[in-house]
This record gives structure tokens, sequence and C-alpha cells, in this order.
């Protein structure tokens, strides 16, 4: 007798289990891929976030008052015993050798506060400050601020930059801000040459900075990359003294004229 063969549709219906399954394998993977990068987070980027989200929430909300078509918007009143005076006349000329000395006791002012913000540094021999009357420059080393052959800022090196930040706040003086580096070659995918790791940690001192209110347009990254040595590299001292970062600030506020 011939056997009867069972319907089509109800080996389909009894295998449906396992697409359900495959589902549920594939989620929970994809639960774990998330726990696995949540529990790995860098902690200079999350600094950088946290941040960067806390000025965007916490800005003032501004309005305006919309004018409607047709009207004229409001101009300020002047009473008949009021002058306008231009700016340019109203102002009396400055003397530029007065000026000049004012803005030289400014940059020595700076360098005493920089001094004592980093006063124990500076007494270890780990941070240098050098000054003249047309600039001053702050020689931070790179364990400071990175991590070895990466231009992420380290936990730390928040701390650093904000007190350097608080001298630097509500004054015009140019900034620029050096990377440096030894001998050693790098050659990884991000960074082919010393050249692009000393111009990237240049210029994430530079987003620091601007994170903590300094303005853009008062700074300048640049990286030398080996080319510009303080020791020999046939040593690790000569080596270490070599990667660092220098901020050079100029007594005078152009920051194309911030040279050495």
């Amino acid at each position: 007798m011939r056997r009867r063969r069972p319907p089509q549709d109800d080996i389909h219906n009894k295998e449906r289990w396992l697409i359900s399954y495959a589902d549920f394998i594939t989620l929970l993977f994809a639960f774990f891929v998330v726990m696995y990068s949540v529990s790995s987070v860098n902690e200079g980027k999350y600094k950088v976030l946290s941040e960067t989200l806390t000025g965007v929430f916490n800005a003032p909300q501004r309005s305006f008052q919309p004018i409607e078509v047709g009207d004229q918007p409001p101009r300020p009143e002047v009473g008949p015993s009021q002058d306008i005076i231009p700016s340019a006349v109203a102002e009396a000329p400055r003397n530029p050798e007065q000026e000049t000395q004012e803005r030289t006791e400014a940059l020595r002012t700076m360098a005493d506060q920089l001094s004592m913000e980093f006063d124990d540094l500076i007494n270890r021999g780990v941070v240098t400050l050098e000054t003249n009357d047309q600039w001053l420059a702050l020689n931070l080393p790179d364990s400071l601020l990175f991590g070895s052959g990466d231009a992420e800022p380290h936990y730390d090196a928040f701390d650093v930059i904000e007190k350097i930040a608080r001298v630097l706040k509500n004054r015009d003086n140019a900034i620029k801000v050096e990377g440096f580096t030894d001998n050693q070659p790098i050659g990884t995918s991000r960074f082919p040459s010393n050249w692009e790791l000393s111009a990237a940690r240049a210029a994430a001192v530079v987003r620091m900075l601007g994170m903590d209110g300094i303005e853009p347009e008062r700074m300048a990254a640049v990286g030398y990359g080996q080319h510009q040595p303080l020791a020999r590299n046939d040593t690790e001292e000569g080596r270490r003294r070599n990667r660092r970062v220098v901020l050079l600030i100029s007594r005078d506020a152009s920051i194309r004229g911030v040279m050495r």
C-alpha cells in the first residue's frame, strides 16, 4: 500500500521555530557586542564628548522679537543734548611705547601665574618655562598629555590644559602650540610618520584649549616631527626630552607673527 506523504505546509510549519531561534541568537550576539563596547570606553574621548554635550545643553536660550512685514525696527532715541562721537575720535590715540610696555608686563604676569600653577612639576624638572620680553614658552612632556604613539589625550591631560586656560582667558595674546617627537619611526595607518603624530598632538591641545574657553582665532597648531630635537636621539633620556608639546605665547595679538 502506498504511504501518503505529509502535506508540504505541515513540514514548513514544523520548521518555523528555526527562524525565531536564529533571530534570538542574532539579538543575543548584538547585545554582548554592545555590552563589550560600553565596557571599554576611552576616557579621553568620553571626556571630550561629555564636555561638548554639557556645553550644548547648558547654552543660554536666545529668542528674537519678530518684526512684522511693513513695520520699521525701533531706532534708539537720541536726545537734543546728546552728541554722537565716532569711536575713533572719542578715544585718544595711545602711545605705542606705553602699549608695548603694558603688554610686556602682562606677559610677565602670565609667566608668573603659569609658574605658580606648575610649581611642583617645574621644580622636579618635568615642565620647563622660558620667557623674555616678546614671548613665553611652556614645555610639556608628551607623557603628561598622551599615551605612547597616540594623539588622543588621556584623562589627566584635561586638568593640565584647564590650568593653562585659566591663565590665558580674557586676554588676546596669540598662542602657537608646537608638537615634537623623537626619531623613532611610527608608520601606523593613522600616523604614517612622525609629522602626522606631532601635528595631531598639537591640534588636540588646541582643541582642548578651545573647549576651555580660549578663542580659536588666537591659536595655531604646528607639527615639527623629529626635526627640531632638544637632545640627541641615541639615548632614551634624549628621546624622552624630544617628545614634547610647547605652548608659545606671544606678547602681541597677531597669531601670524608668533616667532622664536
